[in-house]
């Protein structure tokens, strides 16, 4: 198998003020909490985003694995809509100490450049702000990390910077190349 490497940079907030929100895009869109886990909706989100940007991590899991995923405490998932069809996600989990890691984030590609996601990033964070406000309990959030790579759209990087994230780490490594399918094998055939 070829190996290809890939940059991953993470990048983090460290307080709701640096957050620097986009403005809103014109139009129907609207962003609404999925509030009742489902392993086969979040699937459809996952490899509709991220299947032509190389995202397979998740591709092989089963039922169980993604219930298991959706079911902790403080996982959200929040859905961009424009005019009722789903436009993109942001999924959030909280994890100790006050951190909310932002674990997925993309639109469709039907649906990029249309100023849809920098709305929804911006959303997406202020929801990792004040997250622990819907989960009792839990710290409130000190810290909003996130990752992108290489393999990631040309714009995601300079999106997370211009919402105020910041660089505190760049990694190089191999990473198996692998066929990006699509929302479905055979879909850019």
């Amino acid at each position: 198998m070829s190996h290809i490497d890939v940059t991953t940079w993470y990048l983090e907030q460290t307080s709701p003020d640096d957050l620097r929100p986009a403005a809103a895009p014109e139009g129907d869109v609207r962003i609404v909490r999925a509030e009742v886990p489902s392993p086969e909706f979040s699937r459809f989100l996952y490899s509709a985003v991220g299947g032509d940007v190389s995202w397979v991590d998740r591709l092989g899991l089963t039922y169980a694995q993604w219930r298991e995923i959706l079911d902790r405490p403080g996982v959200e998932t929040w859905v961009a809509y424009e005019k009722g069809t789903p436009a993109g996600f942001i999924e959030l989990h909280a994890l100790d100490e006050g951190v909310v890691e932002i674990m997925y984030f993309g639109l469709v590609p039907a649906f990029r450049g249309r100023r849809i996601g920098g709305h929804l990033l911006s959303y997406g964070t202020a929801r990792a702000w004040d997250l622990a406000d819907r989960w009792p309990g839990r710290t409130p959030t000190k810290r909003v990390l996130l990752n992108t790579c290489s393999l990631d759209g040309e714009h995601a990087l300079p999106n997370y910077e211009r919402r105020g994230f910041r660089l505190y780490d760049t990694r190089v490594a191999p990473k198996p190349a692998v066929e990006t399918p699509g929302p479905w094998p055979g879909a850019f055939a």
